[in-house]
């Protein structure tokens, strides 16, 4: 990613040259794509896509805080009863309740792809099975591939990539008795100001939507609430509404699944800046901006989404409100191994005045139960030694 020096900036760090990489342009394809559906009959989509190359985190942050300014201080709101109210998250205690699919793709057995690659595509016997992040893992299926990990022009569909058993499956969720960790985890920290901000949600990511809604209404911000009609772009653009905010957050839909579409709404209001993001998890987000109002895109699901709201949300807050994070430093227990061009979130545990790694790139709501503190690994780097000190963030802010 470069070798370019760092400045921290408001207590975030920002690549001092992002003309350094070249950002990956938003791509909406203005062609439809044909598919071939379940009773192969061919079918007209025109889905959301990925670009070719993800942006680096760094890249995408720079983009997005680029004009925010501070808010005035207003006064500290005292909570309401918005349409994506914080009750009801008894759902944390078992999340999820079985095995799905934590990306939008096939779902395949992985034994039966050894071999397979772009130079020897591996024909399948049968059709495969299409999932959208958040379906149940069909019988005989352990892993999920991206899309265009398969080629479905011909008259037999071809696998054009291995995988190993888990890729992209959320596996079902253990037992937490309690939950207050992974609530905390969410917590905005102190505020010097209170934003406006609207939160937008797609319909199913109601629990990142609560859990997003309970932190900032307990910083004292004054929060909106809405559910888009419907997933579709146009309901979602509707519901897009700038009027009376800081900030807009928009929850879900943020994928390639067929029936994800909050990015192309965003590019019907606005300007995307950055969507696919080498950021793991959270690959999916995006950024852009609607008049001069920054937007988050965030994942449905709540791990995926925690790693933007760390890493973008929290960010935004500090450059619009004066965000007010607790941070320790001790030495690693063990070595941190991270994949160079890509960001990784890693969950810590303290043990005899030490950090302990629980997740690299994975935020399981297990092991968030179990963390006390969290850590970014930048693109650019391999990881850290066992010995090396680290800062991070601490999760319980009380």
């Amino acid at each position: 990613m470069g070798s370019c020096k760092c400045e921290k900036a408001g207590g975030w760090y920002l690549k001092r040259n992002d003309t350094a990489i070249t950002a990956s342009a938003y791509f909406v394809s203005t062609c439809c794509n044909f598919y071939l559906d379940q009773v192969n009959k061919r079918a007209m989509n025109t889905p959301q896509r990925l670009p070719a190359s993800l942006t680096p985190l760094d890249v995408a942050l720079a983009k997005l805080l680029r004009g925010i300014e501070g808010v005035a201080s207003g006064e500290r709101a005292s909570g309401n009863t918005a349409a994506c109210d914080a009750a009801g998250l008894d759902e944390l205690r078992a999340w999820p309740l079985r095995d799905i699919a934590a990306v939008d793709g096939w779902a395949l057995r992985a034994s039966d792809l050894v071999g397979a690659s772009s130079y020897t595509p591996l024909p399948l016997m049968k059709e495969p099975v299409w999932v959208e992040a958040g379906d149940s893992i069909p019988d005989g299926c352990d892993c999920v591939i991206d899309e265009d990990a398969v080629d479905r022009t011909g008259p037999m569909a071809q696998v054009l990539a291995e995988a190993i058993p888990g890729q992209g499956i959320r596996r079902k969720g253990g037992e937490v008795a309690d939950t207050r960790t992974i609530i905390d985890a969410w917590r905005s920290g102190d505020l010097r100001h209170w934003p406006r901000i609207r939160v937008v949600n797609t319909p199913g990511g109601d629990i990142t939507a609560k859990l997003i809604a309970r932190s900032l209404r307990a910083a004292g911000v004054d929060v909106v609430c809405v559910e888009a009609d419907a997933r579709d772009a146009a309901s979602i653009a509707k519901a897009l509404d700038i009027s009376a905010c800081d900030l807009l957050i928009a929850v879900g839909g943020s994928g390639v699944g067929r029936t994800d579409a909050t990015v192309l709404a965003l590019a019907e209001r606005g300007e995307v800046l950055a969507h696919g993001l080498a950021l793991q998890p959270g690959r999916t987000a995006a950024v852009g901006r609607i008049g001069s109002t920054p937007i988050v895109v965030l994942p449905g699901a709540p791990d995926q989404a925690l790693a933007v709201w760390w890493t973008l949300v929290l960010p935004a807050l500090d450059r619009l409100a004066g965000v007010q994070l607790k941070t320790v430093s001790r030495p690693l227990a063990q070595k941190i191994a991270s994949s160079v061009g890509i960001a990784e979130t890693v969950l810590l545990g303290e043990l005899d005045g030490a950090w302990t790694p629980l997740a690299v790139g994975d935020l399981p709501l297990t092991a968030i139960a179990r963390a006390r503190a969290w850590l970014l690994v930048p693109g650019d780097s391999e990881g850290y030694a066992a010995g090396t000190p680290v800062n991070a963030y601490l999760l319980d802010l009380r």
